[in-house]
């Protein structure tokens, strides 16, 4: 009898899969197999579902004296999806589902998000606690409504958020950073897009049916269809089915013009690299922190979690019927398997659409208003570097004999025993300094995410940054072997912020520190990121 891999782990579990594979960096990617433990029957099939856009959450206005606020009530929840076939996944939504649905959010509108935690203490799935900490990736929000991992909110008791939304446009996106489970609670669905518009990316970018988000995230599944979870001692958890907003290898209808895809890399620890599979390139417009400098057309780029890549594609070329598809290349220490090289794929139709719009036929508009100043931001774009500027090194590494990740050789347990008083730097408010990222880990790669503030890339090891990432940007892959030079500007806040590796297996043990802007060590702080404005109780009514 033939024995294929699946049925393998299904006979033998992961052990089949070998000891010697467990938590070793390879040095390149690792290709075959599928390590779900689903019946073949119940594995999804490839470009057979529907695409499903993220849905908007719709707000209650309230106004006071300077306006008015929108306020979401949003409750983490327990729920059930539909991702494989004819079995049910337990998740944790946001309202209990996943997807997610999306914010939209005007640039100056406030907003309070109330996050009710209706899930249990104990993961019904994993074991682990369930603590959670809300993270507006992208915000320059306020240290006790940034998501600071250890401001926990427990089951039955709820926190109200604060973000002002005063910076350009750009995608972020919300989830959870409860301290040391992050991974299994945004692997749940503990996550969702929040679109930031203001007047120049409305004129500039499509907008509407034709501006689509897509939150790309990878999973492996136990044979009931419960999410399998296993982070191969810490190194990293590569998923054998790819998902976009949930869905499976999914198709999308596309029209015959120019869309706009908000490129979300949701994965807990994947790096993808996509491409079109016809050769063509995107159109590069965006990255984390808004638009670019000039419209980059690229064939492939690296993706790391957490990053968020804005790009244009224009269908106009293709014939009615044609299928294009978005395809991933990968990159060196994924684990690849028989179908990780697919992403999503898009069936060009001849439907008609509202040719008065100027973005329809605009691959690369130009990033520059009507006088000629340009869209991006000039306060992170045009940093330059001094011979007087502070310079902060940074090495990201694993003590093998622990399998924890740190860095410069301090965890967020060092950061705890020290009473929350270490720190990585301490730049005034208001001051520029530059960040020397080195990677000398080994055969990895760290997405580095630094809370608060929008960074410039000036160097990949001595060379200019990749075009495409010549934007402004809150999370930089340092590749293996790699050192990377960021430029940032502090502030507009006092207080402490996280910085850390965005592979979540990876920041849970334990790599993650803090920084602190515009405080003295006997100062008091009034934004203190746990004790300033606490989780409570909650005997709120449930809702959606």
């Amino acid at each position: 009898m033939n024995v294929t891999r699946r049925d393998a782990l299904k006979l033998g579990g992961l052990a089949a899969v070998g000891t010697a594979a467990f938590g070793l960096p390879l040095g390149r990617s690792v290709s075959g197999g599928t390590p779900s433990l689903l019946a073949s029957k119940n594995f999804p099939p490839r470009y057979t579902n529907a695409f499903r856009p993220l849905e908007k959450l719709v707000p209650t206005v309230t106004y006071d004296a300077d306006g008015p606020i929108h306020n979401y009530d949003i409750w983490a929840k327990p729920g059930l999806a539909g991702i494989v076939p004819g079995l049910q996944t337990p998740v944790l939504g946001y309202g209990g589902v996943v997807p997610a649905k999306r914010i939209d959010v005007d640039q100056g509108t406030r907003i309070t998000m109330t996050m009710h935690n209706r899930l249990p203490a104990t993961h019904p799935v994993f074991g682990t606690p369930v603590s959670i900490s809300t993270h507006l990736h992208g915000s320059a929000s306020l240290p006790q409504y940034d998501g600071y991992a250890s401001d926990l909110t427990e089951s039955q008791q709820k926190k109200v958020y604060h973000y002002p939304n005063f910076q350009p446009a750009r995608t972020l996106w919300y989830h959870d950073h409860g301290v040391h489970y992050t991974a299994q609670n945004a692997y749940s669905g503990l996550a969702s897009q929040y679109h930031l518009h203001d007047p120049d990316e409305r004129r500039l970018l499509p907008q509407g049916e034709f501006d689509v988000a897509l939150t790309l995230s990878d999973m492996m599944f136990q044979a009931n269809g419960s999410q399998l979870y296993d982070d191969r001692s810490h190194s990293g958890l590569w998923g054998d089915v790819i998902l976009v907003n949930g869905t499976p290898w999914p198709v999308m209808k596309v029209k015959k013009r120019v869309y706009r895809f908000r490129l979300l890399n949701a994965s807990l620890s994947r790096s993808y690299r996509p491409t079109l599979s016809t050769g063509d390139p995107v159109y590069m417009v965006a990255t984390d922190g808004g638009l670019m400098p000039a419209v980059v057309p690229v064939s492939e780029w690296r993706h790391g979690s957490a990053e968020r890549y804005e790009f244009l594609v224009d269908f106009r070329k293709y014939a009615t019927g044609q299928r294009v598809e978005l395809k991933n290349l990968s990159n060196p220490n994924n684990r690849d398997f028989d179908f990780t090289g697919k992403i999503m794929a898009f069936d060009v139709v001849g439907d008609s659409f509202d040719k008065t719009d100027p973005t329809w036929d605009r691959p690369k508009p130009v990033m520059a208003r009507p006088n000629g100043d340009p869209l991006a931001s000039k306060e992170v774009m045009g940093l330059t570097e001094t011979k007087d500027m502070k310079v902060v090194t940074i090495r990201v590494q694993r003590d093998d004999t622990t399998n924890e990740w740190n860095l410069n050789g301090e965890t967020w347990h060092d950061v705890v025993d020290s009473e929350y008083k270490k720190v990585l730097a301490s730049p005034d408010l208001g001051e520029t300094q530059v960040w020397e990222i080195q990677n000398n880990s080994g055969g990895w790669f760290h997405p580095v995410h630094i809370h608060l503030i929008d960074f410039k890339i000036l160097s990949r090891n001595g060379r200019a940054p990749f075009a495409y990432e010549q934007g402004p940007k809150d999370v930089v892959y340092v590749g293996e072997g790699e050192k990377v030079r960021l430029i940032m500007k502090f502030g507009p806040h006092r207080g402490k912020y996280m910085v850390h590796c965005h592979n979540l297996p990876h920041e849970d043990h334990d790599m993650m520190h803090q920084f602190s802007v515009g405080l003295k060590s006997d100062d008091v702080d009034d934004n203190d990121p746990i004790h300033a404005d606490p989780a409570v109780d909650d005997d709120s009514p449930t809702g959606a």
